[in-house]
């Protein structure tokens, strides 16, 4: 969901002549090999990947209410965002087009659809992600890549010379106090560019978390402002994680009437047990 959204928002921005920046706050590595994913570090464990990205793939998965991924299933506005995995997987070697074998990342994803006159700023203080972006991206031209706090680099990277922006928010919501990291993040991001696009993705597994940064998120009074969110079970589930959800302030003009109806066939093609939905709310209307 976060990909195929973080797509459609790229391509918004690019209805533009005028280049622009995009900020990865939280970069990780950029790329993702499915096959050791299956291992972790030392004992095999079931894959996601099959649930998620292999159900738009077409391929086979043993869980529930699988649909048949059939050609149907790419159609517009997904059929872009597949065709950029499939595109990436090859490049990186898997010659085995049954089987996905290689995910691009947000950065790698972003990065096929650059154009010249935009621009790419990865940031990731991990030492281990950060030495693995880099390696994949320092050759890269309209590319820097930094080992810094993704929060600081909003303060230190905005405004861009370009005058327009994209940021993804988008951290590993190990710290407790995330939310209101994220709150501090956009309140001086806004005073610095308060044109720039921003989406912070975030996790649905307390909705109470969850609507408490919505409900910061609308006492910042930002422009125009909506949350797209995506479950794949209900609420008596007991999945950790039923879903996730994006809030975008700034959007690209009337992209929530491209993301809308890709949610609905998200929400049908990802669902694992009844009561999944799609939703997409405005916080402040454009």
């Amino acid at each position: 969901m976060k990909h195929a959204v973080l797509v459609q928002l790229v391509r918004g921005m690019q209805r533009k002549e005028k280049g622009f920046l995009y900020l990865d706050t939280h970069a990780g590595r950029g790329a993702y090999d499915l096959a050791a994913a299956d291992h972790g570090d030392t004992l095999e464990r079931k894959p996601e990947h099959p649930d998620g990205i292999g159900r738009l793939l077409g391929e086979k998965t043993d869980a529930q209410n699988n649909p048949s991924g059939d050609a149907t299933q790419e159609t517009d506005p997904l059929r872009e965002y597949i065709q950029l995995v499939r595109a990436f997987d090859r490049r990186c070697g898997n010659l085995e087009p049954d089987v996905l074998r290689f995910y691009p990342g947000s950065p790698s994803l972003v990065r096929a659809l650059m154009r010249p006159r935009d621009r790419m700023a990865l940031c990731e203080k991990h030492p281990d992600e950060f030495a693995s972006l880099r390696g994949k991206f320092q050759r890269e031209p309209r590319v820097s890549v930094h080992e810094i706090d993704g929060y600081t680099a909003i303060r230190a990277m905005l405004p861009p010379p370009e005058k327009r922006a994209l940021v993804l928010i988008d951290p590993p919501f190990e710290a407790q106090d995330e939310y209101e990291a994220i709150t501090r993040a956009l309140r001086e991001g806004l005073r610095r560019m308060p044109a720039a696009t921003f989406a912070v993705w975030y996790p649905l597994t307390e909705r109470a978390r969850a609507d408490d940064f919505l409900n910061r998120l609308a006492m910042l009074g930002p422009p125009p402002t909506f949350a797209a969110e995506l479950t794949i079970a209900g609420e008596t589930s007991s999945l950790k994680m039923r879903g996730c959800g994006m809030a975008v302030i700034n959007p690209p003009w009337q992209i929530d009437q491209t993301l809308a109806p890709m949610l609905d066939t998200l929400s049908q093609t990802l669902a694992q047990s009844p009561g999944g939905k799609a939703t997409l709310d405005w916080i402040v209307r454009e």
